[in-house]
């Protein structure tokens, strides 16, 4: 078992660094795969794609630029630790440690931070979109933003609403959001829907002295009334995806 454990070890980190670094950071490696116990060890860029890793104790450890995607980290200790730009696409950090710890850059996208403990916690230019257990971190919010742009770009409105309405959960007074959920729904055929949102934020921006987002909003529920006088045959002009249409607007107004 423990042979098999190693040689896992090194093909990991075979095919994952540096030629020039791989004798040194092999034995590190080796250590972790075989006790679960590597605090303060060297494994900037290693592979650990998929290990299990369960009650890990990393505390303090160097994983910069690791590749940790789909790994099992439940309840590791991860405290202290350089996470900085490490791959951890999928992995489960459920209840881990990360008090502390540096994630800058990293990719969190789809992983599992449900009960960790993210006390001072350095998340700054994370990809956190799918990111479980999160919180109200900062830059949430924008990436909530963004990714729901980016769903209505595709026509996938339901998904759209979802991020819009986890943005609002944030920042109840959130205008950009209800803005671009009434979006959303009048391209669903929810014009009734639309027009509360977009009124809703035409009033919070009227409120918070905006005048572009006022202005915003004002388009955008004329625009709505048109998809809704042509939905019962009365004619009208317009047509398109909104969000698309009234993306760049949205974007100056949040930005």
């Amino acid at each position: 078992m423990i042979s098999r454990t190693l040689a896992t070890a090194a093909l990991l980190t075979v095919l994952s660094l540096p030629t020039a670094a791989r004798s040194e950071n092999l034995e590190h490696t080796r250590q972790l795969l075989a006790s679960k116990q590597c605090p303060k060890c060297e494994l900037s860029g290693a592979g650990l794609v998929l290990a299990n890793l369960m009650g890990a104790n990393l505390g303090g450890a160097n994983l910069n630029r690791a590749n940790l995607s789909r790994a099992d980290l439940t309840r590791a200790n991860l405290s202290g630790a350089d996470l900085s730009s490490a791959g951890l696409f999928g992995a489960n950090l459920g209840q881990a440690n990360l008090k502390g710890a540096n994630l800058a850059g990293a990719d969190l996208r789809d992983a599992n931070l449900a009960g960790a403990d993210l006390t001072g916690v350095n998340l700054a230019g994370a990809n956190v979109k799918g990111t479980i257990g999160l919180g109200e971190y900062v830059g949430r919010l924008e990436n909530l933003y963004q990714w729901a742009m980016e769903e209505g770009q595709r026509k996938n409105y339901p998904g759209a609403i979802e991020y819009f309405n986890q943005a609002l959960t944030i920042k109840p007074d959130f205008a950009p959001a209800f803005l671009g959920r009434a979006a959303a729904k009048a391209e669903m055929g929810n014009y009734t829907g639309g027009l509360q949102d977009a009124q809703q934020a035409e009033t919070l921006y009227s409120a918070q002295g905006d005048p572009n987002g006022y202005q915003t909003s004002q388009l955008l529920i004329k625009q709505i009334e048109v998809y809704q006088k042509r939905a019962r045959g009365e004619g009208g002009g317009g047509g398109g995806n909104l969000l698309n249409v009234l993306g760049g607007l949205l974007l100056r107004v949040l930005f």
